[in-house]
């Protein structure tokens, strides 16, 4: 893999289009001064995605554009772009080129692609950090970069080998895991807050909520309870009704079976006392006499009719002879003597008649008598006894039931007013209770709210010491490397000064250093000041140091040697400034004179360098300084110091503060401890005192329910007996009303009973004075019909008689003038005859009936006073029957009342079990007849189940419906809050863990770095100096995650380690060694260097090259130079111009096979 073209438009100075096309090997852009070279690599860096202006030597970031000259106009944006082979596949893409592009426009907008596609600088860095190529591009060496290094702080020393191993990305996690750490750390004190102040609102509402579930759990099962109830009520008062149905209908027809048998008997009754009153009064005798005269009228008739015969054969005979006219006149003289025979008859009736109409008269005013007497009649019952008798047994029953149902009232009365006593006791009993858990529970809260206080407190007390403990960890850190850097500084100052090798020189008091104490921000103003007398070792008086020196020179040691006691007078201090001495104290006795000698001719100039050598100019034999350590005096001028403040004192002071770290460290510790403690025993307090005003509330939530649910209660039963004594009221005006309706039917039914009494007796006399009125009629009806019959018979025949004599004297007298008509008349004869026997034939008919009913009156005549007596034994059967069956009928209507009064309970159950399933549960009455009965505890029924869901629902009192929901969301919402804490408590354990998973990963990784760059360093720095010393060194070694690094070199034939006391080319060198031992370390596929050679001179350079030489076959080199040498190793040259006022341009060279071929045979004989 290697950098196979760059291509630079509108780049600073490259405002054409230009394309450098680079071989692996060594690839050198050289040109004069300010012709654009150094801005390839400035290109390079920005192609990678340098980010600040610095880095491509910039005051902003639009500054890289083409500006303009006076000959060609400013560009509009700037662009970068560098193929890379990827042959080998490094790169983490599937293409064998890739060209990565930066487009930059002046309105700030910055783009990025890669192979023409656009992509994110991230995307860019992650590709190129595999193969060497970090964020911080340490493979860059850009002007400056060289002094750099060996200025830098041991931190940024140590980032170099940190880009170059990779760590930057797993400093980048970490950061990013302690961002996210702070912001769990903060979340979890948010939710902490929220948590106990939903957990403050999730108290009461628990307690709500639970007895909200218990009331809706007992609901629940009451309801179920109350549907299998409804529905085995509905079911059986279905069977009732069905059941009552057909005992109606039984009692109905047994009601009516017996009605009927009533009214059957009572119309026999009224029938047989009609009969019985009407047996006197029929007209028997007057249809025998009736009878009797149309038998006699018959029998005249007949008799009549069969004369009317005899004379037709009379006349028929007449015509025949003169016998006939004989016949007809003997015939008139028999009819005139039996007209006179009969004349005497009817004369001998006349005195029967009158004595029959005496009889007559007499018994017809008997008759208007026993019609006056018994115009009314009997009077007619009605069955008023009956029916008051039926209703007074009715009233009796009903009077009975209505005293039983009064004695249950009142018992239900006197045990209501019992309980509503033991209620009224108990509510008294529960408010003093609440009165107390009142005035107990205000304690109980401030106390709660003061330990909820003291818990906060604690909280912040352990966060705080918390922060302090991690505070102290990283001052003692902090204090520690303090103390080591000054302990490794005093050691190489006591190394440089020689002190070790004078330890057994008497007088030797120490190096400067350890003998003074600088004020705080004076120490790099101390060293300039100081200068080299700074490593030097302080011995007492001149003979010490004269043994010193030689003792020195005896050990070929190179060394400074500082004596008191001798005379020598201080210039005196310069009139401008701020003097160095006054800040700079002496440790031990005698060295003030010393320090007034070697300080007393130094100021302190303010301002900046620039002041500083002004005042430096205008006072020449002062020693002017600054507190950034740079020195201006007559021996030279230097800007910097490589010290860091460290002296006796400093170290001592960094012990005692390190002491006091450590004390402070521990201490912290404790206290997290004791917070801790004191935090987790305020908590538990906490906890006891919430449980303990948990039970207190729910002792308290009790009470107040148990409270409510006896007002409820005592409301229930005041309702109750107020309902019962109203019942009572009405069941005492029923009872009166029913008591005085009995009194009152009582008192009638006698006068009822004796006014029947009185009417079947005058039955009797009426019946018995009407069958002799009947008698006597009949009598006075047979004389009559007798009489009527004989004078009848008597006037008809005197009738026929004189009919006869008339009728036969006529035809007498007419025979003569009848013969003429005599044929005519016997045809009318004939017709006579037949009509006269048809006549009589009719008459016998009617004879013959009239006689039939005449024996048949005659015989019901005879047995009518048979049936008189056998209906007034009749009678007096049927009103007993009668007396049965009103009794019976009475039973039977009183069954049916009450079975209509269970009916109608029946049916207004039905009816109120109906409404109640609809209304209650808005269910039709059908859905419920096959509800399930729920389990039941053993032994309790489903009524009494009910009972007590009943009671406990009762002693619940009201609850709030709202709080189950309520309780549910803000459980839902602790339960959310709690697996937030927890899963952020899970993540901060996590992040802590990648934490320190990323810090041993960093220990790792740098310190298997560090080994290898140390190693390549020295290796290095012994072939860049021969028979010099070299070696990195880690400030702290036992902080492999933040520890600094210094790096010491000694060329040969010195016995300096300090940087800056190295020449320029030394420094160089010892920066490039470092570099090139990065760059061995963890090699990277090329390396872009500007003029880090430009110090050096011919043997160093020699030696540079022969350095590149070695990276020439692993890496391709892109070197920006001057030098004439360096050219001449270089693979392809490439050179860069600019005319004036145009833009830079670039003219390429490949170097001859041959000379390669020469040079690689070269070095191979080397």
């Amino acid at each position: 893999m290697f950098l196979k073209s760059l291509t630079i438009k509108g780049f600073k100075s490259f405002a054409d289009s230009v394309t450098l096309d680079m071989e692996p090997g060594v690839t050198v852009v050289v040109g004069p001064n300010g012709s654009g070279k150094s801005n390839v690599v400035d290109a390079i860096a920005w192609v990678l995605g340098a980010q600040a202006p610095s880095a491509v030597r910039s005051q902003k970031m639009d500054d890289v554009i083409f500006a303009g000259t006076s000959t060609r106009a400013a560009l509009g944006r700037a662009e970068v772009s560098l193929t890379i082979d990827n042959g080998s596949g490094l790169l983490p893409v599937e293409f064998s080129e890739v060209t990565i592009s930066r487009t930059l426009f002046r309105s700030g907008d910055s783009d990025y692609a890669i192979n023409g596609a656009p992509c994110r600088l991230l995307d860019i860095q992650e590709m190129l950090s595999d193969v060497g190529v970090g964020r911080q591009q340490h493979v860059l060496i850009s002007q400056g970069q060289i002094d750099a290094v060996l200025n830098a702080h041991p931190e940024d020393r140590r980032a170099i080998i940190e880009d170059a191993a990779g760590i930057l990305k797993y400093r980048k996690r970490k950061e990013k895991a302690e961002r996210r750490l702070r912001s769990t750390e903060a979340n979890v004190d948010r939710l902490g807050d929220l948590m106990r102040e939903v957990r403050r609102q999730l108290r009461p509402l628990e307690r709500q909520a639970d007895a909200a579930r218990r009331h809706g759990d007992l609901l629940g099962e009451l309801t179920v309870l109350r549907l299998h109830r409804f529905g085995q009520e509905l079911a059986g008062l279905r069977r009732q009704a069905r059941d009552e149905a057909g005992r109606r209908a039984d009692l109905a027809a047994d009601e009516a079976r017996q009605a009927a048998s009533l009214s059957r008997l009572d119309a026999e009754v009224v029938v047989a006392e009609t009969d019985l009153a009407s047996r006197g009064g029929d007209d028997l005798g007057d249809r025998l006499a009736r009878y009797e005269a149309l038998r006699e009228r018959g029998r005249g008739m007949r008799a009549l009719l069969t004369e009317r015969l005899r004379g037709i054969e009379r006349d028929r005979g007449l015509f025949a002879s003169r016998q006939i006219v004989v016949s007809f006149e003997a015939e008139l003289a028999r009819a005139e003597v039996e007209l006179k025979a009969l004349d005497l008859e009817a004369e001998a009736l006349a005195p029967a008649a009158e004595q029959l109409a005496v009889a007559e008269t007499e018994l017809a005013a008997d008759r208007v008598a026993f019609e006056i007497d018994w115009a009314d009649g009997i009077p007619a019952l009605g069955g008023h006894a009956a029916e008051v008798r039926g209703e007074l047994g009715v009233l009796r029953a009903a009077l009975g039931h209505t005293v039983a149902e009064r004695e249950r009232f009142d018992i239900r009365l006197r045990a209501a007013v019992e309980l509503e006593e033991g209620l009224n006791a108990e509510s008294e009993r529960l408010r003093t209770d609440l009165s107390a858990g009142t005035t107990s529970e205000e304690p109980l809260v401030d106390a709660m709210a003061e330990l909820e206080r003291r818990a906060g407190d604690a909280s912040r007390d352990r966060n705080a010491a918390w922060e302090r403990v991690v505070t102290a960890e990283a001052d003692l850190r902090t204090t520690r490397a303090r103390v080591e850097a000054l302990a490794l500084a005093l050691d190489e100052a006591r190394c440089r000064a020689g002190a070790a090798h004078l330890s057994e020189v008497d007088g030797v008091l120490g190096t400067l250093l350890d003998l003074v104490q600088v004020d705080e921000g004076y120490e790099a103003a101390f060293e300039a000041a100081a200068g080299e007398a700074l490593d030097a070792v302080v011995v007492d008086g001149v003979q010490r140091a004269r043994e010193a020196l030689d003792a020195l020179r005896a050990g070929r040691f190179s060394a400074a040697v500082l004596s008191l006691h001798t005379h020598s007078e201080g210039c005196p201090t310069p009139g401008f400034g701020e003097p160095v001495r006054p800040h700079v104290h002496a440790r031990e006795p005698g060295v003030e004179s010393l320090l007034d000698s070697l300080l007393g001719h130094a100021v302190i100039v303010s301002g900046g360098t620039g002041a500083a050598i002004d005042a430096a100019l205008d006072h020449p034999e002062a020693v002017v300084v600054t507190t950034d350590g740079d020195r201006f005096s007559p021996s030279g001028w230097r800007v910097g110091t490589s010290g860091g403040g460290a002296t006796g004192a400093a170290l001592v002071e960094a012990e005692s503060r390190l002491v006091s770290a450590e004390l402070a460290q521990s201490q912290a510790a404790v206290a997290f401890d004791s917070a801790e403690q004191v935090a987790a025993g305020v908590d538990d307090e906490v906890a006891r005192r919430s449980r303990e005003l948990d039970e207190h509330d729910d002792r308290f939530a009790t009470a107040t329910e148990s409270l409510l649910r006896i007002r409820a209660e005592q409301r229930n039963l005041g309702a109750e007996t107020g309902t019962l004594r109203s019942r009572i009221g009405e069941l005492d005006q029923r009872l009166a009303d029913e008591t005085a309706r009995v009194a009152d039917l009582e008192t009638r039914l006698p006068d009822l009973e004796e006014a029947e009494e009185a009417s079947v007796e005058a039955g009797r006399r009426m019946a018995s004075l009407r069958g002799e009125l009947e008698e006597r009629a009949a009598e006075v009806g047979a004389r009559r019909t007798e009489h009527e019959v004989r004078t009848a018979d008597v006037t008809g025949r005197s009738a026929m008689a004189r009919s006869r004599i008339s009728e036969l004297g006529t035809r007498l007298e007419r025979l003569a003038d009848e013969r003429v008509e005599a044929a005519g008349r016997r045809d009318d004869l004939d017709r006579r005859e037949a009509a006269t026997n048809g006549l009589i034939g009719a008459v016998d008919v009617r004879m013959a009936t009239a006689d039939k009913r005449l024996e048949s009156l005659r015989e019901h005549r005879r047995l009518q006073s048979e049936r008189v007596r056998s209906i007034a034994a009749r009678l007096d059967e049927l009103r007993k029957d009668r007396s049965a069956a009103e009794t019976a009928l009475r039973s039977a209507r009183e069954n049916l009342s009450r079975l209509e009064i269970e009916r109608a309970e029946t049916r207004l159950r039905f009816e109120n079990l109906t409404a109640a399933i609809r209304s209650e549960f808005d269910m039709e009455p059908d859905s419920v007849l096959d509800s399930p009965c729920p389990e039941l505890p053993e032994g309790v029924g489903a009524g009494a189940r009910i009972v007590e869901l009943e009671r406990e629902l009762k002693l619940m009192g009201p609850i709030n419906p709202l709080a189950l929901e309520e309780f549910d969301s803000l459980e839902e919402r602790r339960s959310f809050l709690q697996e937030q804490l927890d899963d952020i408590r899970a993540t901060r354990k996590e992040l802590r863990k990648v934490i320190r998973s990323v810090d041993e990963e960093i220990v790792s990784v740098f310190g298997a770095a560090f080994a290898e760059v140390s190693t390549h360093f020295t290796e290095l720095f012994d072939q860049l100096f021969p028979g010099g010393q070299g070696r990195l060194r880690l400030i702290n070694p036992d902080n492999l995650l933040e520890t600094g690094l210094e790096i010491e070199a000694r060329p040969s034939g010195k016995n300096v380690k300090k940087l800056s006391l190295l020449s320029g080319g030394e420094r160089s060198l010892t920066a490039l060694a470092f570099l090139f031992a990065v760059f061995r370390s963890r090699p990277s596929p090329f390396y872009v260097m500007d003029e880090v050679e430009a110090a050096l001179d011919d043997v160093n350079l020699h030696r540079f090259l022969g350095l590149v030489d070695c990276f020439r076959e692993d890496a391709q080199l892109l070197i920006v130079s001057h030098q004439k040498r360096t050219m001449e190793a270089a693979d392809c040259l490439y050179g860069v111009s600019m005319a004036p006022g145009g833009s830079s341009k670039v003219v390429s060279e490949r170097i001859a096979a041959s000379r390669v071929l020469n040079r690689t045979g070269a070095t191979v004989a080397g």
